[in-house]
């Protein structure tokens, strides 16, 4: 196909997964008039129509339905998948790669938003904001006791580790920094020197950074390697005073280990925007504990958030636009941008 056909070519583009109220307002705007749109808000792989699937060209998705080799093997014209975000585990890479479909993500947004999360569930503990809430609400007179925050500590002269140094990471960093804090960074993967760039120190082993961290927070992506990383024996290894965050994804942490290190005193306190699964079950532990609101540790040791570290108004806006972006500009012109997966043909290029 010539550039001049290109050009010509109507598209179809497909959403199954829509984390958006309205009717693809900045996606339709983005894409322009040649493109035609299906949008669904589904989370179930099955409930998006098989004809549906083998007519897009394109599929721009979030992080609620599961792209399986199944649902490859379905996308029968489909060229490019963009995630409309950061995070790909629930995208099958390799089945793309073998049916020739380059796989995309869009890490060039929410990075302020995902650190300010970071360190404001940190000051939500290490202020003992949540825990003055919630005695409050229970008596605006008992509670009303600057004593009452069991978590309380200074920050200035403090560590704070941080396990994986992107760009979320160096951003989380550095607001810590800002605190009078003295950062660690583990990351196995960055280049080293990448800590004197980001102005903190390096640590060549997780266990080491765990052991001297007062704050811990997670900004890796989730991997072989990294799954359930965060697990009983890595807990031990931490300060029975340190707090852990988790804004990256939830099954990094072993979630049952870190809710009995919390129990029984290994670790002070959490706060989770992530979980292995989502929204959790009913029977999951974590939806047990929070289940009644009678559990002790929820709300004051344990704080969970509904994975929004990434969201605001703007940054929501800047995954829809950035996502489609990416999306036509390969089809029109065949330009990859943020590829995460390796085909080794794609089909773009067997129909040039």
């Amino acid at each position: 196909m010539n550039p001049e056909e290109v050009l010509m070519s109507r598209f179809r583009l497909l959403t199954p997964d829509a984390q958006y109220p309205d009717d693809a307002q900045i996606e339709r705007r983005t894409a322009g008039d040649q493109v035609d749109w299906n949008i669904f808000r589904e989370r179930l792989p099955e409930n998006i129509p098989t004809d549906v699937l083998g007519t897009c060209d394109a599929m721009v998705v979030w992080h609620e339905m599961p792209v399986t080799r199944e649902v490859i093997a379905k996308l029968a014209r489909c060229q490019i998948i963009v995630r409309a975000g950061v995070g790909f585990d629930h995208i099958d890479l390799d089945a793309a790669a073998e049916a020739g479909i380059p796989v995309c993500n869009t890490p060039d947004y929410g990075t302020s938003e995902v650190a300010d999360h970071a360190i404001a569930l940190m000051l939500t503990m290490r202020r003992g904001i949540g825990s003055y809430h919630r005695n409050l609400m229970d008596s605006p007179r008992g509670g009303f006791d600057h004593a009452r925050a069991p978590l309380l500590a200074r920050l200035r002269g403090k560590t704070f580790g941080v396990v994986g140094l992107g760009r979320i990471g160096i951003a989380t960093a550095l607001r810590a920094k800002a605190f009078g804090m003295r950062v660690l960074a583990y990351d196995p993967l960055v280049s080293r020197g990448t800590e004197i760039a980001a102005g903190v120190d390096r640590c060549d082993r997780l266990e080491d950074l765990l052991g001297q961290s007062d704050v811990v927070s997670l900004h890796c992506p989730l991997t072989a390697e990294s799954h359930k990383m965060i697990n009983a024996e890595r807990l031990a290894a931490m300060q029975p005073h340190a707090i852990l965050i988790n804004t990256a994804r939830g099954a990094i942490i072993d979630i049952e280990a870190l809710l009995d290190a919390l129990r029984n005193g290994t670790i002070a306190g959490a706060g989770i925007d992530v979980l292995p699964v989502e929204p959790p079950a009913a029977e999951d532990a974590i939806a047990l504990a929070y289940a009644n609101g009678k559990d002790p540790i929820v709300g004051e040791r344990l704080f969970l958030t509904p994975h929004a570290a990434w969201s605001s108004p703007e940054s929501v806006a800047d995954a829809r636009r950035l996502s489609v972006e990416t999306a036509m500009q390969y089809l029109r012109d065949g330009t990859l941008r943020n590829l995460v997966n390796a085909p080794a043909q794609t089909r773009l290029s067997q129909a040039s």
